[in-house]
């Protein structure tokens, strides 16, 4: 048997909890974050480097550009799919190693392929598509982490984990500006000109580091992962044992909420340079990027104990009202021409999101143990503690597979822009359809788990 499986683990009992439990779910969640924190930049990494290829010679159409910003969302969501599955079949510590790695493929690719302004517009697709080894993760790390914590700590837990590792959202679209303008590792620069009030501002960049500067960290995270992280035996479960999920009405409930959230979220933040760019040219979008994701990261780290104390649905509820009034102001700034007010709430609407993903992911565990235990109640104590593993193993694939279907905003979001411009010349139609998925939200949350009398009560 490896050193590294754990055959016995029972977070639920508090004198194993506090003398073995706590330490290795720790080191566990603080190995978790960072190899995270880089799956979301290396996901993000091109809302930063699309609004540069223009400016260093790629002939590519506006609508190629939000193309190339949305197909990471569009592969990332998809492989979220798989990716649900993958911890309870090849292990915890295993996947993460190996989904770390991978995102060795996309960083170097980019690196050569901006290089050349002669690159095919396919080639920047498939780079474009590999980035979704980024988006994939975060459903196998949320299950993964999900194993570890007892019931009262998974709020905490999974916002930790999803929090700072959101943070490479933010990480992406501040670092890389920064490592674009010097030889970080030698090789020509590129020529970069725009212009600017007129007159052509010209300057020399290193566009490839945007992909070069992960290397070094993507490995150092993935031997952290194969020597410090652990597998859990009680975690094990095929495929088949954990695709009952797809029957559980509250999972596509779940889905439907999280996309309003995390969706929103990841939508806003692969958009929001392109966009600024787009409706505000004076602008440099560039300057700003990294704030709204890292007001969304912080806040979901404190959505994640509000909800332990307030419980997820009320939280949620509220999370979706004061979204619509933000997207109302945005649309209210953006026809005032006032960037500052424009920017100002796309900041509320980020912090919103933020809340809102740690609300949501804490009443799914909520949730699935909820119905377990009522299925078990009067039965043997074998039986309620097998419903207790089966609640815990279902909403780990809930996790993985909302967080699946919900990372499609981070395509739909920019092409809907791109759609609403194309149109009408205008991103108004967009955030009016924006508004009416949220009222959607706040009436499934209220009905099925938020008001007196609830299915459930979360």
């Amino acid at each position: 048997m490896s050193r590294y499986l754990i055959s016995s683990w029972e977070p639920e009992v508090p004198a194993f909890w506090h003398s073995r439990g706590k330490p290795t779910a720790s080191r566990n969640l603080w190995i978790s974050i960072p190899a995270l924190m880089l799956a979301f930049a290396i996901w993000m990494v091109w809302s930063v480097v699309v609004v540069n290829l223009p400016a260093i010679g790629f002939k590519y159409s506006t609508n190629q550009l939000f193309w190339l910003a949305a197909v990471p969302g569009l592969s990332g969501a998809t492989l979220r799919i798989f990716y649900s599955f993958m911890v309870p079949i090849f292990g915890g510590r295993k996947w993460t190693a190996i989904s770390t790695a991978s995102l060795l493929i996309p960083a170097l690719g980019i690196g050569f392929a901006v290089q050349d302004p002669n690159t095919s517009y396919p080639t920047m697709l498939v780079l474009s598509l590999l980035c979704g080894f980024g988006g994939g993760n975060f459903a196998s790390s949320m299950a993964n982490i999900s194993f570890f914590y007892p019931k009262a700590q998974k709020g905490y837990a999974l916002g930790m984990n999803a929090g700072l590792g959101n943070l490479g959202v933010s990480a992406a679209q501040f670092v890389v500006p920064l490592v674009i303008t010097f030889a970080l590792f030698g090789g020509e620069p590129q020529t970069w000109t725009k212009v600017v009030k007129g007159a052509a501002a010209t300057k020399q960049m290193w566009l490839q580091n945007a992909g070069f500067v992960w290397v070094p960290f993507i490995v150092v995270s993935t031997l952290a992962a194969w020597f410090g992280m652990n597998d859990l035996a009680s975690a094990k479960a095929s495929f088949a044992e954990q695709a009952v999920i797809f029957k559980r009405k509250h999972n596509w409930l779940m889905c439907w909420l999280y996309v309003g959230t995390f969706g929103s979220f990841i939508g806003y933040s692969a958009a929001f340079p392109l966009l600024t760019s787009t409706l505000f040219p004076q602008v440099n979008p560039l300057q700003y990027a990294f704030v709204g994701p890292l007001v969304s990261a912080l806040a979901r780290v404190a959505g994640g104990f509000i909800a332990d104390k307030l419980g997820g649905a009320r939280v949620t509820v509220w999370t979706f009202v004061c979204m619509i009034l933000a997207v109302l102001g945005v649309l209210h700034f953006l026809h005032a021409g006032s960037f500052a007010g424009f920017f100002g709430m796309f900041l509320v609407l980020f912090a919103c999101t933020g809340v809102g993903n740690a609300s949501t992911f804490r009443m799914i565990p909520v949730i699935f143990l909820t119905l377990h235990q009522r299925a078990a109640r009067g039965q043997s104590e074998g039986a309620q503690a097998q419903a207790v593993a089966s609640a815990n193993k279902e909403a780990a694939a809930v996790l993985g597979f909302t967080s699946a279907i919900a990372a499609y905003g981070a395509f739909f979001i920019p092409k809907s822009y791109g759609t609403s411009i194309a149109l009408t010349g205008s991103a108004d139609a967009a955030l009016w359809c924006f508004i009416g998925f949220y009222v959607t939200c706040i009436a499934v949350t209220w009905w099925f788990y938020a008001r007196k009398g609830a299915e459930i009560t979360c």
